[in-house]
């Protein structure tokens, strides 16, 4: 429990605020739980497995796994079908410029 208590305040001095880090988990689905327009607003860069993705549908940070659209195949309801992929993701806010501080597992 001590090894816990002092991870926990080394992660958060190393940290930038928590407005300039995007959330662990996003969706650009609005009826999804995990749709904020206020964070999308801003823009999010997306880097899976090293390389920077433009068509993500949804992405976990701490599961590992983004959500990506599979061509242009409808689901039932309308809706894009979707591929989990997993692997690591990184994510920052684009409106940060260059140095923005990047979200990732670890």
């Amino acid at each position: 429990m001590t090894e816990e208590t002092a991870s926990q305040p080394q992660t958060a001095q190393a940290a930038p605020a928590s407005d300039d880090v995007p959330p662990d988990r996003v969706a650009i689905d609005p009826s999804s739980p995990h749709f904020d327009a206020d964070k999308l607003e801003r823009g999010i860069g997306i880097r899976f497995k090293g390389t920077e993705r433009t068509n993500v549908e949804e992405y976990s940070i701490s599961e590992g796994w983004i959500r990506v659209q599979a061509g242009r195949t409808l689901d039932r309801k309308g809706r894009p079908l979707t591929l989990k992929l997993s692997g690591p993701v990184e994510a920052w806010f684009k409106d940060l410029g260059d140095d923005a501080p990047v979200a990732k597992k670890g």
